[in-house]
């Protein structure tokens, strides 16, 4: 019984202990559901104090509904106030959210639905496609004042922040924040004069501002230009310096080449140096020869010094050792004119006897490129026996393109190095420049001299030729910061407040990076060098058209119609022909045999021209489409038409505009 009691007096202590801690727990739980409900704000709360901005003389506080902010069904609640505290409620509101491109992930961009609630207040509804940071863009346009200001808030996490600056930019509807018309973000073709979804893709339509269509300039605040990673560099003037590469291969030296011939005919009787690429030495033997010619020179060189001698010795008259010196000086000079050295012939004179096998010595040190003798062949006078190269230094030929030739001159340092020694590289220096070009490659040659102590060189290998010139001081801009459009060249120049402005520059000479500036930009200029195309894509959507179409494309204005621009070509008329008869006699014999040639046409006058009717005018049935009073392409706005057709554009077939029956 005491136990019973007991556990009952327990039970009833525990209950509401429970109850309390249940109650506890669900206020908790329901804390921002049940303030709201008391207080009579939204749901999702405020999430902190609303923030205020001031343009001018508007005053402009937004807030988050809900705050955290939602994926759908989310709300921002703009209250404006003019300098005098008084609601403004004659103001044309417009709000956009976008996220830039990350990644592969294309940029998103939409519009809000606003509606005026009164006494000052506007709500922007709009439904976000996922849920990440999203960046706002409130702008407010009455009378003669225009504010712009940029928000940044991320879903499920409270708060509304300022992006781009403290403060909101008031400018006059002339001022390059004045709307000029929305387009689509996919379809830069669709261009509307008020706020709503893409009639192609279903996309929200972004505000294009006047600065934006008329310059093209491009914002991107602070927080974007991060997230993106915009970097700028100064326009600059500084030393600049071309390098260009050229191929070459290395050849031989023309000027240490040496060919070894006769003046004689003869035969070879003794051949001491055979091989192709064998080294030799300057004086070295390379073969001997018996030249009967040579033999019979030989023997009158060698009477006429006896005979001088013998004249001398008997004591003739004086007017004879004069003649046989002469003579003997006469056979001497022929020797040497026969190819024979001085060492030679003053080793014949000392012997006394004429030699049947003469050598002959190689004329320089090099090695044997070319032999075109074996032992025992007859040769010829003139007959290029052996050449010689000296490979103590070598020539590099290299190709330059026709382009570069201009910065080419003689004494130009020069790199050259080979594939098969990395790591390796010869200086050397322009020695000439051919003043003709290979009609076939478009290229000049270029002649580079080069020391080959080890022999590392040799003829016949290719090589790498770079080539540097100073071209002194020029205005610089970043290679990277270049974008090309077709015929232009377009820079971004940051002009500050976090807009971009397209520049077409005209550039010259690209080296190390960095393109030589011909005109467009001056020294100091900061403009884009990261994250250009992606600004360059943002101006392509939301910019004039100057910077993006071609020259040769038609000027703006309304094109033919499809049916004028089309006209059909007037089919040709002929006379007929009659036709020939075969052999047989019948033209129109379906029967085998020989089939006869086509029938030739036959030149016929041409007819009398009888003018023909008026055709009655043709009235359209009626259908709908004889109401529509034009029609227009989806992808293509500007082609109209009274009719409906093809678009000369695209193919696409026109449609009649929204709102038309």
């Amino acid at each position: 019984m005491n136990h019973s009691l007991h556990a009952a007096r327990w039970r009833s202590a525990l209950v509401p202990t429970l109850v309390a801690t249940a109650a506890i727990v669900v206020a908790i739980v329901l804390r921002r559901p049940l303030v709201a409900w008391f207080s009579g704000q939204p749901i999702g709360g405020s999430g902190g104090q609303p923030v205020v901005v001031h343009a001018g003389s508007l005053t402009v506080e937004a807030r988050l509904a809900p705050d955290p902010p939602r994926q759908r069904d989310q709300a921002l609640v703009l209250t404006l106030r003019d300098d005098t505290g008084q609601a403004v409620d004659d103001a044309t509101v417009d709000v956009t959210y976008d996220m830039p491109a990350m990644g592969s992930m294309a940029e998103m961009k939409g519009a809000a639905k606003v509606t005026h609630e009164g006494e000052g207040v506007y709500r922007a509804q709009f439904d976000l496609p996922m849920a990440s940071t999203w960046g706002l863009r409130a702008s407010v346009r009455t009378g003669s004042r225009f504010a712009s200001q940029a928000f940044r808030m991320t879903v499920g996490s409270a708060g509304l922040t300022l992006s781009g600056g403290g403060g909101a930019e008031a400018v006059t509807p002339s001022s390059p924040g004045a709307i000029d018309h929305y387009t689509c973000s996919m379809h830069p073709s669709v261009k509307q004069s008020t706020p709503g979804t893409c009639p192609i893709c279903g996309m929200g339509l972004v505000a294009v501002t006047k600065e934006q269509q008329e310059r093209g300039v491009v914002l991107i605040d602070e927080a974007r230009r991060q997230l993106i990673g915009v970097r700028t560099e100064p326009v600059l003037t500084a030393p600049m310096r071309a390098m260009f590469r050229a191929v070459g291969h290395v050849t031989y030296d023309e000027s240490a080449l040496f060919d070894v011939n006769l003046k004689v005919h003869g035969w070879i009787t003794k051949l001491y140096v055979s091989e192709t690429g064998q080294r030799v030495s300057k004086g070295q033997p390379l073969f001997t020869i018996y030249s009967p010619e040579l033999y019979n020179a030989e023997q009158d060189f060698l009477i006429d010094i006896h005979g001088s001698e013998a004249s001398a010795a008997a004591g003739d008259s004086a007017d004879a050792p004069l003649r046989t010196e002469l003579l003997a000086h006469a056979a001497r000079q022929r020797l040497d004119l026969l190819g024979l050295t001085d060492a030679q012939i003053d080793a014949l004179g000392r012997s006394g006897q004429p030699s049947q096998d003469l050598a002959i010595d190689s004329p320089a040190s090099g090695f044997v490129i070319e032999k075109n003798v074996v032992e025992g062949a007859s040769v010829d006078a003139g007959m290029r026996l052996y050449r010689i190269a000296s490979l103590s230094k070598v020539w590099v030929d290299a190709d330059v393109y026709e382009s570069d030739l201009a910065r080419v001159r003689v004494g130009q340092p020069a790199t050259v190095t080979l594939d098969y020694l990395p790591g390796r590289s010869y200086e050397a220096k322009v020695a000439f420049v051919y003043p003709y070009l290979d009609p076939t490659a478009r290229t000049g040659r270029v002649r580079l001299e080069l020391a080959n102590k080890g022999l590392d060189l040799r003829p016949g290998m290719y090589a790498s030729v770079t080539l540097s010139s100073d071209l002194g001081t020029r205005v610089q801009v970043p290679a990277a910061a270049v974008v090309y459009t077709g015929p232009r060249r377009l820079v971004f120049v940051d002009i500050g407040s976090g807009r971009f402005r397209p520049t077409e520059v005209q550039v010259g000479t690209e080296s190390n990076g960095m393109y030589e500036v011909l005109g467009g930009l001056a020294q100091g200029q900061q403009v884009a060098t990261s994250g250009v195309f992606l600004i360059a894509a943002e101006a392509r959507i939301s910019t004039a058209a100057k910077y993006w179409d071609s020259t040769n494309e038609r000027d703006a204005g309304e094109p033919p119609e499809p049916s004028e621009a089309m006209p059909r070509a007037p089919e040709p008329t002929s006379a007929p022909v009659p036709p020939i008869p075969s052999k047989s006699g019948n033209s129109h014999d379906p029967g085998g045999g020989v089939p006869e040639p086509a029938p030739m046409p036959m030149k016929m006058p041409a007819p009398e021209r009888i003018p023909a009717a008026p055709a009655p005018a043709r009235t359209p049935p009626a259908t709908s489409a004889s109401v529509v009073k034009d029609f227009a392409c989806p992808m293509h706005p500007e082609i109209h038409s009274r009719i409906p057709g093809k678009c000369p554009k695209c193919g696409m077939d026109l449609v009649p505009p929204p709102g038309q029956p």
